[in-house]
């Protein structure tokens, strides 16, 4: 399989280097604004190909799967590119700026009947599946409550300073805690109320506060100007789950009601952790699906419907490009 990617930014270089590293999948082809710079990153990660433009790119019938690695605010308008270019699509996180952008290119999607899928590499993880293994073992009882944080020193990047690149926390690094909370405790979700701290426009830090059916509840924390642990935890009637770093899980512990380590479970060995995503496209395209069971088409809309809300809370809009 053949990648191009668009954009040539820090997560495209993430990608590239995934790619380098895996089997039946080729660093192909890589866009950019300017010719020079997409040559360069050609060059330097070992693509056959670079070009000046998206367009250009696009045009190239070899390509079979389009990364995008562009700010937020233009995955909508570079996703619907790649998808009228007929190009299958893996895009970033967060997939779109709201869930209307998200609907929009899903239905585009299936008219095109194309692949895409949303990039949000803690689906797609090895991880995801231990954890849900440890929690239908009954070790710990039934589970009632997650905690999860997110925060890194960022705020002086500019796509998270900006309100035109749709910056702040939330979409950034809040969209991990959500699907965090969510991978745990589901889809019958009854309130959401957040509150945030902005700085020029855009929000810093950001407090979640999810109930979900069955009295269960979610409390979470990202921003985008300090250093936190990135912990998660998943409380039941009887025990808990730590998860160190969310983001990229390097270690899962389990606790019994006395607080006594029972068991430690470390994920396999990985390139980045990207390469999973790109597998399971593969997995879809060989298949002849048009989206993920990773990361369901329904799963990103519902999410971004959850971050549109809390925006709306704080009267937090993002200017759109279509």
């Amino acid at each position: 399989m053949k990648i191009g990617i668009l954009g040539a930014g820090g997560i495209a270089v993430q990608m590239a280097k995934t790619v380098a590293g895996m089997k039946d999948v080729e660093n192909y082809a890589v866009a950019a604004r300017s010719l020079e710079r997409a040559q360069a990153f050609a060059e330097k990660y070992g693509f056959s190909k670079a070009y000046g433009s998206y367009e250009e790119m696009l045009a190239d019938p070899l390509v079979d799967l389009v990364y995008i690695a562009t700010p937020h605010s233009h995955h909508y308008l570079h996703a619907k590119m790649c998808l009228e270019a007929g190009k299958n699509v893996l895009c970033e996180k967060a997939f779109t700026v709201n869930a209307d952008q998200a609907r929009k290119l899903f239905t585009l999607a299936k008219e095109k009947n194309l692949l895409i899928t949303e990039a949000i590499w803690t689906r797609y993880m090895p991880s995801r599946k231990m954890i849900d293994d440890i929690i239908s073992s009954g070790v710990i009882g039934e589970v009632t409550a997650v905690t999860a944080n997110l925060n890194y020193a960022i705020s002086e990047v500019e796509r998270i300073r900006k309100p035109e690149l749709a910056g702040g926390a939330l979409l950034d690094v809040g969209v991990y805690t959500i699907n965090f909370a969510s991978m745990v405790l589901g889809d019958k979700l009854k309130d959401v109320q957040a509150t945030a701290i902005f700085r020029e426009g855009v929000d810093m830090l950001d407090t979640i506060a999810m109930v979900f059916e069955g009295d269960r509840m979610a409390t979470l924390q990202c921003g985008a100007r300090e250093i936190s642990d990135r912990m998660g935890s998943i409380f039941g009637t009887k025990g808990y789950i730590q998860v160190q770093n969310i983001n990229n899980p390097e270690k899962i512990t389990v606790f019994d009601k006395e607080h006594k380590e029972v068991a430690a479970y470390l994920p396999p060995a990985q390139i980045t952790g990207y390469e999973y995503e790109v597998e399971a496209c593969a997995r879809a395209i060989a298949q002849g699906e048009k989206e993920c069971p990773e990361m369901p088409h329904d799963e990103t809309v519902r999410v971004m419907e959850i971050m549109d809300g809390i925006r709306k809370s704080w009267g937090y809009e993002i200017p759109l490009y279509e």
